[in-house]
């Protein structure tokens, strides 16, 4: 299957980078270097190629070189399922990050019709065991990826909720400004309920029958309380709950409040009682999953990022994920410490060292 891939990556005063040209012949590519030297900033930008604020969810003033430079931007050559795309994302000062795709202006929402991204960043590995909020932000990068109108509908949402949400806070009682905003939060929840339940569906597919040496991740959406998924149910519901609401100051009904549950399926374990490395084994198993089930959707499997991928795995473990990878046709990107992580692949992967003096990382392609 013809694969998603970068065939070209520059980096402009992005993070430690001054410039950074790199080549990539479509093969999955190893990033090895000391920690600090500027490994996970390739990712990263790579992540910024996708909408959203990338894998480290860094402002765009934050990615500049520091100090002196005055913006940033990352340059990408992509062969997609059809045709070759040029994607350029920048941001100049503290201005909001730009978008240009194939020479014309768009917006980031505009990325997931082109590419599509996952990744695995060590800041997950205590998914499960932590807030909801990331598991709902993890939850809905993978349903971005099946359902490209998923952004839209997260930010169409996000934006009428905090206008309400400041209605509540100023003791507004104005039933026609709440209904108005309302009516809008509505439609928009009942397009991220259905996106996710799509996706948790094209997830469990994907595991059956899998051949995978991960374990199968059992998933499915809770909420503090029952919320209909239609439209006109959630409007009703966010009508009704406007006294409470404005007793607490902020919409407590909604697809906003969703947590994403997962069990270690052979075991029957819940995931926030697994071993560390059960967890991320989970985690690595889901990512998969989505590759696969994407394979087919897309026409493509997705670019995969992953950093520090192999911590917590043992070398068998470490074996079976860049083969699960290799089986894929998958550009991935991976990180390590040592090179020595990835004799595995061998010559079936790129390999780049990264290095850093001075401040200033480089990098350089290591021959096979």
């Amino acid at each position: 299957m013809p694969g998603l891939a970068i065939t070209a990556l520059t980096l402009s005063h992005f993070r430690s980078y001054r410039t950074a040209r790199l080549r990539f012949d479509g093969r999955p590519v190893v990033l090895f270097g000391a920690n600090g030297a500027g490994k996970t900033g390739v990712l990263e930008a790579v992540s910024l190629l996708s909408p959203g604020r990338g894998l480290r969810r860094a402002a765009p003033d934050e990615l500049a070189r520091r100090p002196g430079a005055p913006g940033w931007k990352v340059e990408a050559r992509l062969r997609s399922v059809d045709r070759l795309h040029e994607i350029t994302t920048w941001s100049e000062g503290t201005e909001a990050r730009q978008v240009r795709i194939d020479g014309k202006a768009a917006a980031q929402t505009a990325l997931a019709r082109v590419v599509r991204i996952l990744w695995l960043v060590p800041a997950m590995d205590r998914l499960w065991i932590e807030a909801a909020e990331g598991r709902r932000r993890f939850l809905d990068r993978m349903t971005l990826s099946f359902c490209p109108d998923h952004a839209e509908a997260s930010l169409a949402y996000e934006k009428a909720m905090r206008e309400r949400n400041r209605l509540l806070r100023d003791d507004v009682t104005d039933a026609m400004w709440y209904g108005a905003l309302e009516g809008r939060m509505a439609e928009a929840g009942a397009t991220i309920i259905a996106n996710r339940a799509l996706a948790l569906s094209r997830l469990a597919a994907a595991q059956d029958g899998a051949d995978t040496a991960f374990p199968r991740a059992e998933l499915h959406l809770t909420n503090p309380e029952p919320m209909p998924d239609d439209a006109a149910g959630l409007a009703a519901a966010f009508a009704d709950g406007r006294r409470r609401d404005l007793a607490a100051g902020r919409t407590l009904t909604g697809p906003h409040r969703a947590d994403l549950a997962a069990a270690y399926a052979v075991k029957g374990i819940a995931a926030d009682q697994c071993s560390t490395g059960e967890q991320k084994a989970l985690l690595i198993s889901l990512i998969l999953a989505n590759a696969r089930a994407l394979a087919g959707d897309f026409g493509a499997p997705p670019l995969l990022l992953l950093d520090e991928v192999a911590a917590h795995l043992d070398a068998d473990r470490r074996a079976s994920l860049y083969d699960e990878i290799m089986g894929l046709g998958a550009q991935a990107l991976m990180t390590g410490t040592g090179q020595d992580l990835f004799a595995m692949p061998g010559h079936r992967a790129q390999q780049f060292e990264v290095t850093e003096t001075g401040g200033v990382s480089t990098v350089a392609e290591v021959p096979s």
